[in-house]
C-alpha cells in the first residue's frame, strides 16, 4: 500500500526530491536492523551492539541523502517505547536501552535546539517569508491534518505539488479550521497513548507519522506545504489504518464493510497514483495538468506559461508563443506572485522586440517594493540583467534601475541583488562607480562568498586600483576551502600583479 500512494510520487518522479525517498530507505534499514537486534535481546539478551551499530548506520548514512534521517533515533525510541518498553527479557528495565537514547537522541536533541532556537528567533531569518515564526506553527497544524487526508483518501486537486497557494494561518481561527487542526493533532496523540497497549501498531504508527512531522512542520523557517514531506510519515499512517481495516472480525466488528473500505483506499490509491504518473511523464502535460490542479497557484501558473515559452522557442509562428500569455498573466495577478511572471513576460516581448506593457514594470517593482526579496526574486533580476547584459533583450534602463531600488529599499542587506546591480551598472550602465559600489557593499555584506570577492577583483584591476585588489586576493585566497578557487586564483593572481 505503501508504494500505492499517490501523494509519495513526489518523492521519486520529481528528480531533485529522490534524495528523501533515498534517505528513507536507509531510515527503514536501520530501524529494521535496530528492531531485529532487540527481538534477539528479548530471546537470548545479546543483540544490543548490533542493534545500536544498525541505527547509527542507518542514520549517519541516510542524513548524507537528505537531513530528515536525523529523525531515525526519534523513530527507533517511539518502536522501543510502544513494542519494547524498554526492558529485559525478564521485564526489568534495560539501563543499556536508556544509555543508548540519552546519547543518540536526548543530548543530541538539546544540543541542537540551542544551537537552532537563537536563530529562528532572529528577524532576520524570517526576512523573506510572508509569515512569522508564530503563524507557522499554527498554519503547519492546518497543514499536517491536510497531510493525513491527502493520504489516506487523496483527490486530484489536492495533490497539486504546488502549494503556494495555502493560506497563512494568521491567528487561532483565522481560518477557522486553524484551532480544530490543533485540537486534532492533541486528540490523535492522546489516543495513540491511550491505546498503545492495547493496539501497540495503531499507536505506533499515529506516532511516527507525527514525529515525520516534527522537523519540517514546527520551528524551522521553510516553505508551509510540500509532498514530500509524507514519504516516511505516510507509512506511519498505514501502519496505523491497515490493521484497523485488515483485522480479523473477532477483534474489531463489521469485517465485510471495513474489508471494502480498504478495497476501495486501494483502487483509489492506484487510479490516483496512475493517473498522476501518466501526467508527469510528459512536461507539457505535466505543467498542464498541475495547473488545472491548482488553479490559484501562482507557481502552477507561472510554470505552464514557461512551459509554452521553452517549446515555442521564441518561434513567431510556434502556436506555444501566443498560449503563454495567459497563464503567465494569471501568475502575475494572483495573491502572494512572486516575480518570475512578469520577469518571463518581460524578456520574452524583449526576444521577439514587442512592446513591454507598463503593468508588468509597475507590478514587478512593486512586489519588489512591498516584501523582502527572497530566491526567486534574486534570480528574475539576474535573468534581466543576463538579458540585458549580453544585448539579447532590449530593456528601459530607467525601469531597471527603479526594479534594483526597490529591491534594495528594505531594512535587511541582500548581497546577491547588490551583487547583481553591480553587474548590471559595471557592464549595462556603463558605470563603474556604482558598479564597483555594489560590489563593494556585496563583499562587506557576505564576506565570505568568493563569487563577490572575486567580482571585486576584477573590477578594482580593471580601474588599476592594483593595490586594493591584492588585498582582496589575499582575502579570496584564505577561502578556498579543500582547493575548490584553484582554477581561478592563477588568473586573478595574474591581474592583481598587472603594472
Amino acid at each position: 500500500g505503501w508504494l500505492l500512494l499517490p501523494i509519495n510520487l513526489t518523492a521519486v518522479l520529481y528528480v531533485v526530491q529522490r534524495m528523501a525517498s533515498l534517505a528513507t530507505a536507509f531510515v527503514l534499514l536501520g530501524l529494521i536492523g535496530y528492531v531485529r537486534a532487540r527481538q534477539r535481546m528479548q530471546h537470548d539478551g545479546r543483540g544490543f551492539f548490533v542493534g545500536t551499530g544498525s541505527l547509527l548506520a542507518g542514520t549517519l548514512i541516510g542524513f548524507t541523502a537528505k537531513e530528515i534521517a536525523i529523525l531515525t533515533p526519534l523513530y527507533a525510541a517511539l518502536i522501543e517505547w510502544i513494542l519494547f518498553h524498554g526492558q529485559r527479557r525478564n521485564g526489568q528495565p534495560d539501563r543499556r536501552i536508556y544509555g543508548l537514547f540519552l546519547v543518540v537522541l536526548l543530548l543530541p536533541l538539546v544540543a541542537g535546539l540551542a544551537w537552532l532556537i537563537p536563530q529562528v528567533l532572529h528577524s532576520a531569518d524570517w526576512a523573506t517569508r510572508d509569515f512569522t515564526l508564530g503563524q507557522r506553527l499554527l498554519s503547519e497544524a492546518r497543514a499536517v491534518i491536510d497531510y493525513i487526508r491527502w493520504t489516506l483518501l487523496p483527490t486530484p486537486h489536492a495533490l497539486s505539488f504546488y502549494h503556494d497557494d495555502f493560506p497563512v494561518s494568521r491567528g487561532w481561527l483565522t481560518p477557522w479550521t486553524t484551532l480544530p487542526s490543533i485540537a486534532l493533532i492533541i486528540g490523535l496523540i492522546g489516543f495513540a497513548i491511550w491505546i498503545r497497549k492495547r493496539m501497540p501498531l495503531v499507536a505506533l504508527g499515529l506516532m511516527l507519522f507525527f514525529a515525520a512531522q516534527s522537523l519540517t512542520a514546527t520551528i524551522l523557517p521553510l516553505e508551509l506545504v510540500y509532498e514530500q514531506r509524507c514519504y516516511f510519515a505516510s507509512y506511519g499512517l498505514l501502519l496505523a489504518s491497515i490493521p484497523l481495516l485488515a483485522a480479523g472480525a473477532q477483534k474489531i466488528p463489521m469485517p465485510k464493510a471495513r474489508h471494502l473500505l480498504l478495497g476501495g483506499l486501494l483502487i483509489i490509491w492506484c487510479g490516483e497514483t496512475a493517473s498522476t504518473a501518466y501526467a508527469w511523464g510528459n512536461p507539457l502535460r505535466l505543467a498542464e495538468t498541475l495547473a488545472e490542479r491548482a488553479p490559484n497557484s501562482p507557481r502552477a501558473q507561472y510554470a505552464l506559461g514557461r512551459m509554452f515559452v521553452v517549446l515555442s522557442n521564441y518561434n513567431l509562428k510556434s502556436p506555444f508563443l501566443d498560449a503563454a500569455y495567459a497563464p503567465l498573466e494569471r501568475a502575475m495577478r494572483l495573491p502572494h506572485s512572486s516575480i518570475l511572471p512578469e520577469q518571463a513576460l518581460i524578456m520574452m516581448n524583449s526576444h521577439l522586440h514587442r512592446p513591454l506593457k507598463p503593468e508588468w514594470w509597475d507590478r514587478m517593482i512593486e512586489a519588489l517594493r512591498a516584501r523582502e526579496p527572497g530566491a526567486q526574486a534574486e534570480s528574475s533580476l539576474a535573468a534581466l540583467t543576463r538579458c540585458a547584459r549580453e544585448k539579447a533583450c532590449a530593456l528601459p534602463k530607467e525601469r531597471m534601475i527603479e526594479a534594483f531600488r526597490a529591491a534594495l529599499s528594505h531594512p535587511h542587506s541582500h548581497a546577491k541583488i547588490m551583487a547583481v546591480y553591480g553587474d548590471y551598472a559595471w557592464n549595462v550602465l556603463g558605470n563603474r562607480t556604482l558598479g564597483l559600489h555594489m560590489a563593494q557593499e556585496a563583499v562587506s555584506t557576505e564576506p565570505n562568498v568568493a563569487a563577490y570577492r572575486e567580482t571585486l577583483i576584477r573590477m578594482l584591476a580593471a580601474l588599476g586600483r592594483y593595490k586594493i585588489a591584492q588585498q582582496q586576493f589575499q582575502a579570496l585566497q584564505r577561502l578556498n576551502y579543500g582547493g575548490r578557487l584553484d582554477n581561478i586564483l592563477p588568473e586573478l593572481r595574474k591581474l592583481t600583479h598587472s603594472s
